[in-house]
């Protein structure tokens, strides 16, 4: 490639820039940042490209350095968020997804607790299965008592989860998954039924193929306790598939994971049985596994109306050589990590701006014509990955345990990689590549995001509004009335090839979502993430039916989510099938955000014990949730009862003003004084601490006030999407399951 200058600005939008800054830039204890976007590739490509010299010591790692940096900085390819952040720096973990071991053992467990602790420190997810584990109420035979079973230590993992959270710059998220034939499987399909419970973690139940030939037969499955390997029961399978159903429609989990078909698909089935996934579903992961995913931006990968797939074969090729050399400078969490990894160097080559290429070609998503596409591209994209994978082992080996593996068994040509693509979310590092994420369609053609002044910014999807001006119907008017809904089909005043062209989410039916997942999971080497989205008025059945096409078609696992079935789901756009209060028209948004005082108020008052004396704290609320806050120091006057005072009018005024009541929560909690009080789940690190968790315990005493202040981004109050088994705030890159 030529040797074009590394100083060419970058082409980077203003919520891609907020993005890296928030959360990617290297910064001084003071979080001033050390280093601009451009250091930051820089860095990056370096430690990547540095890796050629274990192979090579005379390999030019500058040159291949330079090509790495104009990959990211063209915005070409991204490399998951781990090796973005931590690449070139002390910490040197670079993997996003880790699957950990949980057997029946007291030993095993809390190895994978303190395990799992370290990985979330280092900016990891990780995914366990639960299903070896004794069920509740089994006999233990070395104390004569009986099982807690695997629901209470998930509680632990979970709690472990939220401590080492509150200080990272990327929140830990885990993946719990129980077979369908685990004696407590009912139990854990209804365990986030209360949706302040196992907050860290996504679930799946684990769904073998004999559970879904009972469910179409309408007959009886077997029960086996994981202890003894014996049937201790047998169930209704459409009965259990129906609470599945039901729990999935109320509030999107549990989702499904068929094991028998990754298993099928499992490239090392002599090392290991593939029993888990990482959180968003799309990495099966054998245990100790870890994986290095990166994508492709399909938005760049058209010229002239047409895919450019020269330009997207040199991307693929170079991918393929980054992704491989993060697994040689990647410094692995623990030691059985680095060794499994190695020993089979698994690889997610995956896309994002799939819904952006189709719209440049001027195909709409829920097209057959869209299908097929997906089908050629994705062939296309896995047939050179594993292309690019065999040549590195020509030039530095096969995985280690490629004797005895699939490709062995066929008498394939080595391999480098046990697995080379996988489809991924790609809810943050889309935002930098001003990409839509993964295979989803648009989430909408325009929304509105709040900035820090509280103003309203209407963003339009840049391609709309590129063929808007093109044709002549643009206006700000206009847009924020499309931002109102989301989507354009309704607006007559735009012309219908562009209504069919740009459409949402919510515009395709789940069936077309299904089939666009599997016909990328046709030529994915690992399983493809993708949220299946449903309008609030969907019925059970309609859920049913995504589940049973999802097995049918081919896919590896399916998640859905039905609009506003999440108590802590504000939407900032309206949309089809949508209740009245999901939504706030435009015109009326400032004055939900400057409300009056009523005569009367409801609330009540909680008693904190800080290190100061007892703190009285008065929570009221209005009808459109938490409004004021009062507070009252046991000891009259002094600097405590004013600060306190001070506290509580500021706390009431950012309510009153829109903000969410788990921003104020967390900018609070965990302060501390040099007077704190209590142990344990009672400690009371300070005043502001003790209001703090005053708010957490009458926010779980009402779900309502959830459902009023908590539903948008936690951290800048922008819309929350639902793509890929998680939820992303596109104006500011927080991702609940990063």
């Amino acid at each position: 490639m030529a040797n074009d200058s590394l100083d060419t600005p970058l082409n980077l939008t203003r919520n891609a820039l907020t993005v890296l800054e928030r959360r990617y830039l290297k910064r001084d204890e003071q979080g001033r940042a050390l280093e601009t976007p451009t250091h930051m590739f820089r860095r990056v490509a370096d430690a990547i490209a540095a890796a050629e010299r274990k192979f090579d010591p005379q390999a030019d790692c500058d040159a291949l350095s330079a090509d790495f940096y104009r990959l990211m900085t063209q915005l070409e390819f991204l490399p998951n968020s781990p090796t973005l952040m931590n690449a070139g720096r002390e910490l040197g973990q670079l993997s996003a997804c880790f699957v950990l071991p949980v057997d029946d053992s007291m030993e095993s467990i809390f190895e994978a607790i303190k395990n799992t602790a370290l990985i979330h420190k280092s900016g990891g997810g990780t995914g366990f299965s639960f299903s070896r584990i004794r069920p509740a109420h089994d006999v233990v035979l070395s104390t004569k008592g009986v099982s807690s079973g695997p629901l209470s230590f998930m509680k632990v993992f979970d709690a472990a989860t939220e401590t080492i959270k509150q200080g990272g710059t990327r929140r830990g998220a885990n993946m719990g998954i129980l077979r369908v034939d685990h004696p407590d499987v009912m139990d854990f399909i209804m365990c986030k039924r209360d949706q302040t419970v196992l907050t860290n973690f996504n679930i799946s139940v684990g769904i073998t193929e004999d559970f879904m030939e009972a469910v179409k037969s309408n007959s009886e499955y077997d029960i086996i306790n994981p202890r003894t390997g014996t049937v201790v029961n047998r169930l209704s399978a459409a009965k259990v598939f129906d609470h599945i159903v039901d729990l999935a429609w109320t509030n999107g989990e549990p989702g499904i994971i068929f094991l028998d078909r990754l298993n099928r698909d499992n490239p090392t089935p002599h090392i290991g049985e593939i029993e888990s996934t990482n959180p968003c579903g799309e990495q099966p992961l054998l245990p100790y596994e870890s994986c290095n995913l990166g994508s492709i931006n399909l938005r760049l990968m058209v010229r002239d109306g047409q895919i450019d797939w020269q330009r997207l074969e040199h991307t693929i090729k170079l991918a393929v050589r980054f992704l491989d050399n993060v697994i040689e400078v990647n410094n692995y969490p623990i030691p059985q990590i680095a060794e499994m990894t190695r020993a089979n160097r698994k690889i997610g080559l995956g896309i994002m701006g799939w819904a952006d290429l189709l719209i440049q070609l001027g195909i709409p998503y829920n097209h057959s014509e869209a299908v097929a596409l997906a089908e050629k591209l994705m062939g296309f994209i896995n047939e050179i990955a594993q292309e690019t994978s065999r040549q590195l082992a020509r030039e530095r080996g096969a995985f280690p345990n490629f004797k005895g593996s699939r490709f062995d068994q066929r008498n394939e040509a080595e391999i480098r990689n046990a697995t080379c693509t996988t489809i991924a979310p790609t809810g943050t590092i889309s935002i930098i590549a001003n990409s839509s994420s993964g295979i989803e369609p648009l989430f909408a053609v325009s929304y509105v995001r709040q900035v820090m002044d509280n103003d309203i910014l209407v963003e339009v999807n840049p391609l709309f509004e590129q063929v808007a001006h093109e044709r002549g119907f643009y206006s700000p008017e206009l847009m924020k009335l499309i931002a109102e809904k989301g989507s354009i089909r309704d607006f007559e005043q735009i012309p219908e090839d562009l209504r069919r062209l740009f459409v949402t989410a919510h515009d395709i039916r789940p069936e077309d979502h299904i089939r666009m997942q599997a016909a990328f999971q046709r030529h994915t080497d690992n399983a493809v993430s993708k949220t299946v989205n449903f309008c609030h008025s969907a019925s059970r059945e309609d859920v049913a039916t995504v589940y049973q096409l999802a097995y049918e078609s081919g896919c590896k696992g399916v998640t859905i989510y039905r609009d506003g079935s999440r108590s802590n789901q504000v939407l900032s756009v309206k949309k089809e099938g949508s209740r009245p209060e999901d939504s706030v028209p435009m015109e009326n948004k400032k004055a939900t955000r400057k409300r009056d005082r009523p005569r009367t108020l409801q609330g009540a008052t909680y008693q904190m014990e800080t290190g100061c004396g007892p703190l009285y704290v008065t929570i009221n609320e209005d009808q459109h949730g938490l409004f004021e806050v009062f507070t009252t120091m046991g000891k009259a006057g002094g600097c405590a009862a004013s600060q306190c005072e001070a506290l509580g009018r500021l706390v009431s005024l950012a309510w009153r003003s829109g903000v969410q009541a788990r921003q104020a929560v967390k900018q609070l909690i965990g302060i501390s004084c040099h007077k704190p009080a209590g142990f344990g789940a009672n400690r009371i690190t300070s005043c502001a601490d003790a209001l703090a968790k005053a708010i957490q315990l009458h926010m779980q005493n009402d779900e309502q006030h959830e459902s009023h202040n908590g539903g948008a981004c936690p951290e800048c109050g922008g819309p929350i999407e639902h793509e890929g088994g998680c939820c992303v705030c596109h104006a500011c890159g927080y991702s609940e399951c990063a």
